[in-house]
């Protein structure tokens, strides 16, 4: 099984997941809602397990280094697959709104295009990690989104401020786990050259390394990527997860902000009509 942009396996996860999320809305839709809980809530739980099921498969059984490093939750979709059944069984609407927007973006964005599967030198040693890779991105994009089909959960576009806020929250719980790795001795501690990121960066949170990091510092100030005191003052470092506030506002809000008209279109349409019809007292009573 080798993964390419467009072949038949590429396809194949695609529709296999597709079939699933499909397969699943209709198989509980009419369940009682103890049932879709319990359901959804041991998918989560089984990502979760094989999360950790993972060091005794290739590659990491076979490189420690790796193993140490990418058994903690360093990205946002390892952050997710540890959050999201905490996030599943709370009440709290705008943790569960994050889970929807997240799961979706960093799940499908994922499936649509597998980078990490793509990399490995050796796809056919490592067979079970790309399956895993597929079942976790899976499981992310499909139990959010049955979460909201299956009225578990109401979606409200007034909200889609949650999604960047929470994301912010969600990195620095992964940059919490990158510290820990460091002074734990999972993985070296950082060296004297005070502008190196490392490689403990697979969500930007030291800074851009890649063509993806440096569009989204586009949208980082100035302030936030010079270095403000001592000998390196004036000097190009980007301020650790601090540079990513404003990006995540101004790419994320948008992009939750179409998901979420996908099932709250109707509310919309309702307060901008509302809205128009207000203007148009003010102008008349201007008049």
């Amino acid at each position: 099984m080798v993964i390419e942009m467009f072949n038949f396996w590429y396809f194949f996860w695609l529709v296999f997941i597709g079939i699933t999320c499909t397969g699943m809305y209709y198989l509980l839709r009419n369940k009682k809602e103890k049932t879709k809980k319990i359901v959804l809530f041991s998918i989560l739980m089984f990502a979760l397990i094989l999360h950790f099921l993972k060091c005794f498969f290739p590659p990491y059984s076979v490189d420690k280094d790796r193993l140490y490093r990418d058994i903690f939750f360093i990205n946002i979709c390892a952050a997710n697959i540890c959050l999201f059944p905490i996030i599943f069984l709370c009440k709290n609407k705008f943790w569960k709104d994050y889970m929807f927007y997240l799961g979706l973006l960093g799940g499908g964005l994922a499936l649509i295009y597998p980078a990490e599967p793509m990399l490995k030198a050796n796809q056919a040693g490592e067979m079970f990690d790309i399956i895993r890779f597929y079942l976790h991105h899976g499981i992310l994009l499909m139990v959010p989104l049955l979460m909201v089909m299956l009225k578990l959960h109401t979606i409200s576009y007034k909200r889609v401020w949650v999604a960047p806020a929470c994301l912010l929250m969600v990195m620095l719980f992964i940059m919490l786990n990158q510290v820990l790795q460091s002074e734990l001795g999972f993985v070296p501690l950082r060296g004297d050259n005070f502008f190196e990121i490392g490689y403990k960066n697979s969500a930007y949170i030291w800074g851009p390394d890649d063509a993806i990091g440096n569009f989204i510092a586009r949208f980082c100030p100035d302030l936030f990527k010079t270095v403000p005191v001592d000998k390196f003052a004036g000097q190009t470092k980007y301020w650790p997860w601090v540079w990513l506030v404003v990006p995540a506002f101004v790419l994320v809000t948008p992009l939750a902000f179409f998901l979420s008209l996908i099932f709250d279109a109707d509310n919309f349409k309702a307060d901008v009509t509302a809205a128009r019809e207000r203007c148009k007292e003010i102008l008349q009573y201007r008049k």
